[in-house]
């Protein structure tokens, strides 16, 4: 980074990732400060936002009673903040697949982004590259485990990497039985054991899926094989994630589970600057620092993700979509926990071998992913 005070654009900002990251500005206003925010339908609070931070420009994506005269309205709004010349770093906490776009033309206007927007890595890495490739935009990670990783690789070549090791809390059903997790209700899924977040990615942590998609991110952020990524269930979220080296030696990344941590690293990289705004790491505290296998027959929707990211093209773009529209459907009572595992499944089924190559076959495929659940479940 340089000595200029750097201008960032919040996208997502009444999300859990949103107003942490906006929390973290605030800590460093000799630093940063806040041209652009976006939020998906939060109107009431992004107003209060807006209030305090007067931003330059505003977006609501969804155009509700709560919008204010002046405001950018629609999904267009994301792009326009992220490519804004008053704009020098873009943090994505957009959740879902909406946050492709905005990803795509900040990397090519030359943004660092700062992604905390698994997703778009999932749809559409190998566009990612490409754009970031063609502006010279710089990518960095806000996911605690991918995070941890570039911080343990300190520009490790891939070829010196043995083993990615992506930690999992497991979830609030880490140790219930496969006929209690079938059973599940929706407050029993969003009681996460060690995250405050969403209701959409805390369920994704339920049914794991949330790991496939960081597999599929690790992927594509770092270069590894996916024979060569791993996911070890540790339920304290200390360890972030680890790296094993060539020779035998592993490095891992050890913080209190705050997303405000990966969020400043984000902001910086490569440099660190002093912050108090989390606890301090107590290891005594934190201790014992335990770690089991996945439960892989218990947790389905891990494997069927890190299969579609194997296979490539547009299966990440089928399974993240799947995902999403039926954990929506879960978030509003339509289907049961384990629909969730069976509807992503059955679109990966049927929905094999569809192109995926460009930006206009990944988002028919992410629609026909949809319509698929929707129709399987007769929603």
């Amino acid at each position: 980074m340089n000595g200029r005070l750097q201008r960032v654009a919040v996208l997502g900002s009444t999300g859990s990732v949103g107003t942490a990251a906006l929390r973290v500005l605030a800590r460093h206003p000799d630093r940063f400060t806040i041209t652009a925010l976006t939020a998906n339908s939060n109107g009431r609070l992004l107003s209060a936002q807006v209030a305090t931070l007067q931003p330059a420009f505003v977006g609501l994506v969804a155009n509700g009673h709560e919008a204010h005269p002046g405001w950018n309205l629609g999904n267009e709004c994301l792009v326009q903040a992220a490519v804004r010349a008053d704009v020098d770093v873009v943090v994505n906490a957009v959740v879902g697949a909406a946050g492709l776009d905005a990803t795509l033309a900040a990397l090519e206007a030359g943004k660092r982004v700062a992604l905390a927007n698994k997703e778009t890595l999932v749809v559409a890495g190998h566009l990612v590259a490409q754009a970031a490739a063609r502006g010279n935009g710089l990518l960095v990670p806000v996911d605690s485990e991918h995070s941890a990783i570039l911080q343990c690789l300190t520009n490790r070549p891939a070829s010196e990497v043995r083993r990615l090791i992506i930690t999992a809390s497991g979830g609030p059903f880490r140790t219930w039985s496969r006929e209690q997790i079938a059973a599940a209700t929706l407050a029993d899924a969003l009681q996460h054991p060690t995250w405050r977040m969403g209701r959409k990615i805390t369920i994704d942590c339920a049914t794991l899926a949330n790991k496939a998609l960081e597999v599929i991110e690790a992927h594509f952020l770092f270069g590894i094989p996916f024979d060569r990524i791993e996911v070890v269930v540790h339920p304290q979220s200390i360890v972030h994630s680890m790296v094993e080296f060539v020779d035998g030696s592993v490095v891992a990344q050890l913080g209190v589970p705050s997303m405000e941590l990966p969020i400043l690293y984000a902001l910086t990289h490569p440099e660190r600057i002093e912050d108090d705004g989390v606890p301090r790491f107590d290891p005594v505290a934190a201790s014992p620092l335990t770690f089991e296998a996945v439960r892989h027959d218990a947790f389905p929707a891990l494997a069927l993700g890190i299969d579609a990211g194997r296979k490539g093209g547009a299966a990440p773009a089928v399974f993240n979509a799947a995902n999403e529209q039926a954990v929506a459907l879960f978030l509003a009572g339509a289907l049961s926990f384990s629909d969730i595992s069976r509807g992503v499944a059955s679109a990966l089924e049927a929905l094999t071998g569809v192109p995926g190559g460009s930006r206009e076959e990944l988002l028919a495929a992410d629609d026909a992913a949809r319509q698929h659940v929707m129709e399987l479940f007769k929603c």
